[in-house]
């Protein structure tokens, strides 16, 4: 089998890419190797001083690389708005928006929205925001909403009763149910595409298990603990768990409602490649409910893409 890495990234010269949580991690692996392609990368990022520390470091590897820092809280509506608002202002395109941000099992906590920060973050937040820049991406060659779950997601369940954990939470069920939302947001936001003809495509990826700050930030000292331990023995690097983000938003002719993530031991390891989805991912029916209700949390309309 082919092993894709980062070397075979295509040249990416002339087009924007929207990276979020792209301080660390998945993100950051993901921002340098793009910026060294040629793309120019907005690095979306909730703190300002680590985001710059980022840029530095892609910078001095890339020394003409294309970067800037945009602050973004995802768990605030407010400043989805307010980015979107301000990339709009200083830019005219847009060919690639990765939704990578996320937070991992943190005790419960409610955004200014009083909204559950997992659900806030990791789904509602990317909601909304591409919701506010699809138009922009429209017409443009290639251009790919490329949206970051994980395989907890298999065991997750979108309580529509209890959506926002108010009644029973627990930090696991919560985390598992907003990477759930992640793939049913993608495929939704495929059909959706494909239905009006556009040429914008919508994919996810996954980073299988990859060492990274997500581990050592859970709430739980029990939590951090294994999360450590597990990265030490188990987990693969942050650089090769950005492959498959890459991958998604790169590799030629990768049809919109692929879900790309390792390709090795029960995809945790390994080089990226399309990986299966449950029945419950592919769910239309769930997935419309909660494009509804995300809609109205959101208060973020999808305008119909013009057909192309």
């Amino acid at each position: 089998m082919t092993r894709w890495t980062a070397t075979d990234l295509p040249r990416q010269d002339g087009r924007t890419v929207i990276i979020t949580g792209a301080n660390s991690g998945i993100g950051f692996h993901t921002a340098r190797h793009l910026a060294a392609a040629g793309a120019k990368v907005v690095l979306a990022c909730r703190n300002a001083d680590k985001a710059a520390e980022a840029e530095r470091c892609i910078k001095t590897e890339t020394p003409n690389a294309a970067v800037e820092v945009a602050p973004l809280d995802l768990a605030s509506l407010r400043s989805v708005r307010k980015f979107a608002e301000s990339f709009r202002t200083r830019h005219e395109r847009l060919e690639l928006l990765i939704n990578n941000a996320g937070v991992f099992v943190p005790s419960r906590r409610t955004t200014d929205d009083g909204l559950e920060l997992h659900f806030a973050t990791n789904h509602l937040g990317h909601f909304a925001l591409t919701g506010l820049l699809l138009s922009m991406m429209e017409g443009r060659s290639d251009a790919r909403v490329v949206t970051v779950s994980g395989e907890l997601y298999r065991l997750g369940r979108i309580d529509f009763d209890d959506l926002q954990g108010e009644r029973g939470y627990g930090r696991w069920r919560a985390y598992c149910q907003s990477k759930l939302a992640n793939l049913l947001f993608m495929f939704e936001l495929d059909r959706r595409l494909r239905a009006a003809r556009s040429t914008v495509s919508s994919l996810a990826a996954h980073p299988g298990y990859a060492a990274t700050n997500l581990q050592r930030g859970a709430s739980s000292a029990v939590d951090r603990f294994f999360g450590g331990v597990g990265n030490a023995v188990f987990a693969q690097s942050a650089d090769m768990g950005a492959l498959p983000t890459l991958y998604a938003a790169s590799y030629p002719g990768v049809a919109g409602g692929t879900y790309v993530g390792p390709g090795g031991f029960m995809t945790l390891r390994g080089y990226p490649k399309p990986v299966g989805t449950t029945a419950a991912a592919r769910d239309d029916h769930v997935a419309a409910r909660l494009w509804q209700v995300s809609e109205e949390l959101a208060g973020v309309s999808f305008k119909r893409p013009a057909a192309a």
